[in-house]
């Protein structure tokens, strides 16, 4: 299956060029982010269970041997599979049951991957956070990343606070700060957040985390 990436051009990159220079700037250093999507909903929610807690090269391991032992990831081939099978992949138990009971709403009914996509970003976190398993930043990075919303932007989210402290040299982000930066990038937080992602895995030389070295700690 050919990757899908999330997808973003000129008119994003122009936008938040004018709307803030030291984004500009790091836009400009690090050109474009090609950040795979997974398009179907289902699937997307099962592979961040999978990621909860667990290396990102736990979690692809263990999603390629559901590739291989389900073909593709829905709820029909989750719920044949079963909760030992799961497991024999290497998921927990408490995953495994997570996984199995999202299964379970969508053959019900209950949960409606279809509609929920045409619902607003509020509606859809509402939804997904009412799945077990699924907090609201798991939601926001599903909204993100498999519906590719334009304006995602999290406060839950570590690496986008320590990318604001780094870009802006500040100590703390407040929430009162980070609702700033929201407006200031809005309707297009969600590609600000990518390049926001960069600059806190250390993408763009020179630059530090100017919080409190307790607060690294923690």
């Amino acid at each position: 299956m050919e990757a899908v990436f999330f997808q973003y051009g000129e008119t994003e990159i122009d936008y938040l060029k004018r709307k803030d220079k030291r984004l500009g700037e790091v836009i400009d250093k690090v050109g474009h982010i090609y950040r795979q999507a997974d398009t179907d909903l289902f699937s997307s929610v099962v592979h961040h269970i999978v990621g909860q807690q667990i290396s990102t090269k736990a979690q692809e391991s263990i999603w390629n041997r559901m590739i291989c032992g389900l073909g593709t990831v829905s709820a029909e081939t989750v719920l044949a599979c079963g909760r030992d099978e799961l497991q024999r992949f290497g998921i927990s138990f408490r995953k495994a049951d997570y996984i199995l009971s999202a299964a379970e709403k969508v053959m019900s009914g209950e949960f409606d991957p279809e509609k929920i996509k045409k619902k607003d970003d509020a509606e859809v976190i509402e939804e997904l956070s009412a799945l077990k398993g699924i907090g609201v930043w798991t939601a926001e990075m599903i909204l993100l990343f498999c519906l590719q919303r334009p304006n995602v932007f999290s406060f839950g989210d570590l690496a986008i606070l320590r990318g604001l402290r780094m870009l802006y040299h500040h100590r703390e982000i407040t929430r009162e700060r980070f609702e700033r930066y929201r407006k200031r990038f809005s309707p297009y937080c969600s590609v600000a957040s990518l390049y926001l992602w960069a600059v806190a895995g250390g993408t763009v030389e020179g630059m530090r985390d100017y919080a409190p070295a307790d607060k690294h700690k923690k």
